[in-house]
């Protein structure tokens, strides 16, 4: 995968550069197969895995990019974001002449199904309020609230890793399921305990899923100014999400933020990678 600077209003943009640079925009248009991981297909093309680099570039403030790749999933390397915040802050970030633009959430948008439910609310600050059940005595039900700004996504959520049960490895793998997946890039869990510890959080569980539901929401197309509560969620919700505020202009309008503009990390100005990686 190779990562490189883009001009203002692109977006982040795939290309597999194994079929003639096909390009695939990280939009809800474009969501595909979404489970255990979210993918993008547009034309029968397909890329899996999108939702760590996704969140890696929301943390940092990355609006515009163009990510190559030669293959149709991205590297998972040690299963968190935080490999990809690493290169992209070695390589550096460059600001560009153009407002930023928000999504400013209006009204309360709901969704339930079962016992899962994933919510967003009115807000100046793009917030995340998640709570999760796993029946394993070393997760349960754990819940993390953060405030995504002043570093925040990098002090809490870029290191943590995604993570599966042993037990359930067998039958992933007789689906097509994980066949990455290894000790190296995520946190193993066995019927008692931890595999692979330790942790590098004591809610690392539950911090994955908000920074998975993070990259899930930049397929809005622009950072979000809301509330986000979910509970139990997972993928598809998080993308069904998208598609419900994107169907509905009412729901949100779309605001710059000129107060931040004298600000050192301004977030009214889109930022790109400053090289390739």
């Amino acid at each position: 995968m190779r990562i490189l600077p883009a001009p203002p209003a692109t977006g982040i943009v795939f290309r597999r550069v194994d079929l003639d640079g096909f390009e695939i925009e990280a939009n809800s248009r474009n969501v595909a197969r979404v489970s255990y991981a979210t993918s993008l297909m547009k034309k029968g093309v397909l890329i899996s895995t999108t939702e760590h680099l996704l969140s890696a570039f929301t943390g940092l403030g990355v609006d515009n990019a163009y990510v190559e790749l030669d293959n149709l999933e991205l590297p998972i390397l040690d299963g968190s974001a935080l490999p990809f915040v690493d290169l992209i802050q070695n390589a550096g970030l460059r600001k560009q002449r153009r407002p930023r633009k928000y999504m400013r959430i209006l009204r309360e948008v709901e969704m339930r199904e079962g016992n899962k439910c994933i919510s967003v609310y009115p807000a100046d600050s793009y917030s995340v309020s998640y709570s999760i059940n796993f029946p394993h005595p070393l997760i349960g039900k754990e819940t993390f609230q953060v405030e995504l700004s002043n570093g925040s996504y990098l002090r809490n959520l870029a290191a943590a890793r995604t993570f599966g049960s042993r037990e359930d490895e067998k039958a992933m793998r007789n689906m097509g399921l994980i066949r990455g997946a290894s000790r190296e890039n995520c946190i193993v869990l066995t019927r008692d305990g931890v595999e692979n510890g330790p942790l590098r959080f004591p809610d690392e569980f539950v911090r994955h899923k908000v920074l998975d539901l993070v990259g899930d929401l930049a397929l809005l197309g622009k950072p979000i100014l809301g509330r986000i509560v979910a509970d139990r969620a997972g993928h598809a919700m998080h993308t069904a999400l998208v598609s419900r505020i994107l169907r509905d202009q009412t729901l949100w309008e779309e605001v710059t933020q000129p107060d931040e503009a004298e600000t050192t990390n301004s977030y009214n100005t889109p930022l790109t990678v400053g090289s390739s990686l």
